[in-house]
């Protein structure tokens, strides 16, 4: 069954302010919070120990109650799953592990029967070494169409023994891989800015552009809601394909952030807007400064961009980034987006408590200075707060709203991340984050599928956080993400104006939002409350004294 787009929700303005109500701001996604479900880790139906759409369908009432407006489904296109469905072998198909394509549709359908509208990830910079185009272009030879899909070229030196240029993979290692020519001698170098089965496209070939507006206008067609971009910053390549200058930052190097990426993207939002139900593009770019990454979200480009990571606990930090993001965004008339963490970051309920502010790649058991969970959470909490009532759209990573830290114990036979086998071990990747997720706290796998298989192995803490232990608790972390959103809806949270608040200590953050005043303390030390009702907390209050850690809303 074709799923029928939603009509726009629309965003109503408080009741005292009317002039709010226009179409920049009733647009569903100005305001959106997107959950995103990583599917081989949300739910398995099947129970072959990876999650699949049958399973997301399953567990679609918990995501309403929740509260969330849409879904961002990351790949469950074809795939050989050499980068976690990153590495697409068809475009327009689901692979087996995943379900069908009727699996989509009654995925989509159910969705949207419930109000929740469906985003799905796009992988345009690269695919799986396994997609027939690369197959063709591995059987042909240097110079012919087949190739010119992809980025072929000789190698340097006099035998051409040498890569092409100085590029590493963001994988760790040369992004640049030999083939053998027809004749079994050495042949030509193929660019691969991930892991070597996931060779990049050429952008500047007529064809790939033809094919992608081919995959958008497949699933369009199918109902979809709209998509967000993989690596969207990299698709155009520098001409000339010149090396890295390592005195530069990475966001000037000769792969990322090329003025030929805004013409694909205007295209694409062409296609869009022929659709209707007010389909949204996401730009998956950390393109620094923000006033670049601005760019990706002019009026005819992209909806959305992703915004940085909350990676410092620290108020005058994190002030200073939700004024530049806010600026930058509101100057192309596009909303901002807050995104605390995805499936390619160490999970907050850890993160924000590690020694050093910088997002590491991935924990295990070599990694130091890991604090105890119990000590974490408060600061978990307090970010998904302070995430929720700041203006603009919020993306929640699943599992956050059950407070999950990383996992740290992961075998490494078990690690499946292809950074930690590039880097011989010595970055862990992303497993920690994409451990299966616990339903039920007393079931096999905790719930996550029928038996007790399970893609990657579920720490024993997974029983003490599973969603029935804390449904309908108070004081879970379940329950405070279920009331803030409420509020953030009923109050308007996310439209706005923020105005920052004088006369607080330097480590508490303070801010009114429409009708709500938000406080979070990010200090060592307690603060006093102002005088007013509170709405919400991340943490109990005790005689109008707001703790270290805490965040809490107030009526204004």
């Amino acid at each position: 069954m074709l799923a029928t787009p939603l009509d726009p929700l629309g965003t109503r303005p408080p009741a005292d302010e009317p002039s709010r109500a226009s179409p920049q701001v009733t647009a569903w996604w100005r305001t959106a919070v997107i959950y995103q479900v990583y599917p081989r880790s949300f739910a398995d139906a099947d129970g072959d120990g990876i999650g699949d759409l049958p399973g997301v369908t399953s567990r679609l009432d918990a995501l309403r109650r929740l509260g969330v407006d849409a879904l961002w489904l990351s790949p469950f296109y074809t795939s050989p799953q050499r980068d976690g469905g990153y590495d697409v072998a068809d475009h327009c198909d689901v692979d087996p592990l995943f379900g069908t394509l009727a699996d989509f549709d009654e995925l989509l359908h159910q969705a949207h029967a419930r109000g929740i509208r469906v985003i799905a990830d796009i992988v345009p910079n690269h695919s799986s070494d396994r997609h027939p185009w690369f197959q063709e272009a591995l059987t042909s030879t240097s110079g012919s169409a087949e190739r010119a899909r992809y980025l072929f070229r000789d190698g340097r030196g006099p035998d051409g023994s040498e890569p092409p240029n100085n590029w590493q993979s963001h994988f760790g290692g040369p992004a640049w891989t030999r083939v053998p020519a027809a004749d079994g001698t050495p042949g030509q170098w193929y660019l691969h800015l991930f892991d070597t089965s996931q060779p990049d496209f050429d952008w500047s070939n007529a064809e790939v552009r033809a094919e992608f507006r081919r995959v958008l206008r497949f699933w369009l067609d199918r109902g979809i809601d709209g998509f967000r971009v993989d690596v969207a910053s990299s698709l155009v390549k520098a001409d000339g394909l010149p090396d890295v200058d390592p005195s530069l930052d990475e966001d000037l190097a000769p792969y990322t952030g090329q003025p030929g990426v805004h013409e694909i993207y205007r295209d694409w939002r062409s296609i869009l807007d022929e659709y209707p139900g007010d389909r949204v593009l996401v730009a998956e770019s950390w393109i620094k400064p923000l006033t670049r990454r601005a760019d990706w979200v002019r009026p005819d480009e992209m909806h959305q961009a992703f915004n940085d990571l909350f990676d410092d606990w620290d108020a005058p930090t994190l002030r200073g980034i939700v004024e530049n993001t806010l600026a930058a965004f509101s100057a192309v008339g596009a909303p901002s987006t807050w995104v605390a963490s995805n499936h390619d970051t160490v999970r907050q309920a850890t993160r924000l408590s590690l020694p050093r502010s910088d997002r590491p790649n991935g924990l295990g058991p070599r990694s130091t200075g890991v604090p105890a969970y119990d000590d974490t959470l408060p600061r978990a909490r307090a970010l998904a707060m302070l995430t929720l009532s700041l203006p603009g759209a919020a993306y929640l990573y699943q599992g956050e709203e059950l407070g999950l830290p990383e996992v740290t114990d992961i075998p490494d036979a078990a690690r499946q991340d292809p950074t930690f086998a590039r880097t011989a071990g010595e970055q862990y990747g992303r497993d920690g984050c994409r451990v299966p997720l616990p339903w039920e706290a007393d079931a096999p796998s905790y719930g996550f599928g029928p038996g007790d298989a399970s893609w990657l192995p579920q720490p024993t803490i997974w029983a003490r956080l599973a969603r029935d232990r804390q449904q309908d608790v108070p004081g879970s972390t379940l329950t405070l993400y279920q009331d803030a959103l409420v509020l953030r809806r009923s109050r308007s949270l996310a439209a706005g104006p923020l105005v920052w608040l004088a006369g607080h200590p330097p480590h508490v953050l303070a801010f009114r939002s429409g009708r709500t005043t938000v406080l979070v303390n990010m200090g060592s030390t307690p603060t006093p409350l102002p005088a007013g009702d509170v709405l919400l907390s991340s943490t109990d209050l005790d005689d109008r004294t707001l703790p270290s850690d805490t965040a809490v809303w107030m009526h204004s």
